[in-house]
């Protein structure tokens, strides 16, 4: 069995155990998935943010474009998510510069949100639609839900940044796991103590490998073929790449966003809170410079509180005020079509494992 044929590509049915990672806020079009699914890799939805019915009417627009299997990311909720009345007002008083700099009329607020009902309710798409592959990001969810995924066939995916997680992971009926080296661009898939999450993949791909009977696919700094030919060296059977994605033409991701991957060097990402209240990394940029020292709202807060601002320096073209997510490998960013990336990721694997 070479590279390409393992127990991870069997499971799925696909031809390259080759992952776009699902990121959220946008960035996953159905022609990203579909271009990826089609060109025998896995694409991936981040659907964490998304309401149900915009799941149901893209999982639609994807079945259109492919008939090959996709997976959808949903992100578990903390159980009670909670902050001060006052710290709420205090944030949203740091934040009023900004809203107030990029002429916004309404002061920066929480929405009302139930997020468990909202995790419920796109959870209940996935299972109606009967989607080929679920993963889920920051825990892990109940074992009934689990068990009646796979009773339907789905396969389940989980997120683990070490190796007690993916122990635990294996432990609650996953398939196989992510592992995410702290290299990784955006959010920290840690559901323990944060600081347990900060492991690079050179050390979690083989540790994680040798914990867990499931196959373990690597992410995290993974850009090109060298990056795919060390994970599988680590013992990794798969890998899932997000920053390589997002300057594919067919990314969600603003065009401004695109540039600043285009132009970042691997120094220049950073791990912050100040955007959403979970760490994640990006490409330092103004607002995460003032907001250094700041203590966050708890995720999702502190999410919901910013997410107007960011959409709004969108709007007007201001990139020190969006989250410009990007993975330790951003220096290696090309401006492709997903067929161009794929074909360029296969053909240099091959070169590199099968000589």
């Amino acid at each position: 069995m070479g590279w390409k044929q393992n127990s991870l590509t069997a499971r799925l049915g696909i031809q390259y155990p080759i992952f776009q990672a699902p990121m959220a806020g946008g960035l996953t079009t159905p022609e990203l998935i579909s271009g990826v699914s089609n060109c025998g890799g896995l694409g991936n939805m981040g659907a964490g943010y998304m309401m149900p019915d915009d799941i149901r009417a893209d999982i639609k627009q994807v079945r259109e474009l492919t008939d090959q299997p996709f997976g959808i990311n949903l992100f578990v909720p903390d159980r009670d998510v909670s902050a001060k009345t006052e710290d709420i007002i205090a944030m949203g008083t740091v934040l009023e510069r900004y809203s107030s700099e990029l002429g916004m009329a309404e002061k920066p607020a929480l929405p009302e949100k139930d997020y468990t009902s909202l995790y419920k309710k796109q959870l209940a798409v996935l299972m109606e639609e009967r989607v080929p592959v679920c993963s889920f990001t920051f825990g892990i969810p109940d074992s009934t839900d689990i068990s009646e995924l796979k009773k339907q066939g789905t396969v389940i995916i989980g997120t683990a940044t070490n190796v007690n997680e993916a122990v635990e992971w294996e432990e609650a009926g996953a398939d196989m796991i992510v592992v995410q080296g702290f290299e990784a661009g955006g959010h920290r898939g840690t559901f323990h103590r944060g600081e347990s999450g900060q492991i690079g993949s050179m050390a979690l791909i083989p540790q994680a490998a040798d914990a867990v009977s499931c196959p373990v696919a690597a992410a995290g700094g993974i850009m090109d073929a060298r990056g795919i030919a060390a994970a599988m060296i680590l013992g990794a059977e798969g890998v899932q790449l997000g920053t390589a994605f997002l300057t594919c033409r067919e990314s969600g991701a603003h065009p401004l966003y695109k540039q600043a991957l285009l132009n970042a060097r691997e120094d220049q990402t950073a791990v912050t809170k100040a955007f959403s209240g979970k760490p994640a990394r990006g490409i330092r940029n103004q607002f995460m410079e003032d907001m250094q020292g700041v203590p966050a709202l708890p995720y999702p807060l502190q999410n919901d509180l910013t997410a107007p601002i960011r959409k709004q320096a969108a709007k007007m073209g201001r990139p020190e005020f969006m989250s410009l997510w990007a993975g330790q490998g951003v220096g290696l960013s090309e401006e492709v079509t997903v067929k161009e990336l794929m074909i360029k990721l296969v053909k240099g694997t091959e070169a590199l494992l099968e000589k």
